[in-house]
């Protein structure tokens, strides 16, 4: 891959070490109810019962439940299913709802993990120019040898490393890139993989 070496080895000389140190989803019709707000900074974590965690899994499982199936299958009332679930959106532990993709049926053939190096306390700065790029999907700032995680999908290879050798390589605070090709993914909300979750169907 000329310049960057995919999957085995660093695409350009390191630096400096850095780094600082789904009721109802939104059908053909949005639903007025549960929107989803932002929680004040200071508000502590709240846990979580067996009954909170069960509507969490029905969720992920099915971001379209509806709240009597949701309550029926965990055995409360509808008020007490909807209370949750609103309160549980309240306190940040539902942060949205969102379409699960498969992306390769998307078009987009091509995933990777980039790991980077960058500069120190930059990354704030590297963030916002990560969130712009086309096809992240989720951007980490972790410990270890390398400060930041970024996943991408892209149409393919030659796109991939596209991105990485003009977009990320760009970027001033970054002072190294790895990519780690991605050949199968499993959804683990589903356990098979390329799973997408069930066939969408409209709340009851």
């Amino acid at each position: 891959m000329g310049a960057e070496q995919m999957a085995d080895g660093t695409d350009r000389a390191s630096g400096a070490e850095g780094g600082e140190g789904a009721v109802p989803a939104p059908s053909p019709t949005p639903p007025p109810a549960f929107p989803p707000t932002a929680p004040p900074a200071t508000l502590p974590p709240r846990p979580l019962d067996a009954i909170d965690r069960d509507i969490l899994r029905i969720l992920r499982a099915d971001g379209r439940a509806s709240v009597r199936s949701v309550a029926e299958r965990v055995h409360v009332s509808r008020a007490n299913a909807y209370a949750r679930i609103n309160r549980l959106i309240d306190d940040g532990v539902i942060r949205g709802f969102s379409a699960r993709v498969n992306e390769e049926r998307a078009g987009q053939g091509a995933s990777a993990y980039i790991t980077l190096k960058i500069v120190q306390n930059s990354w704030r700065a590297v963030r916002e120019q990560l969130q712009g790029l086309p096809g992240a999907t989720h951007i980490a700032l972790v410990s270890g040898d390398f400060d930041v995680l970024l996943l991408v999908h892209t149409a393919d290879n030659r796109t991939l490393r596209e991105l990485v050798l003009t977009r990320l390589q760009a970027i001033p605070e970054v002072l190294s890139t790895r990519t780690l090709l991605v050949f199968e993914e499993t959804d683990l909300d589903q356990g098979t993989p390329g799973s997408q979750g069930p066939p969408p169907r409209a709340p009851l």
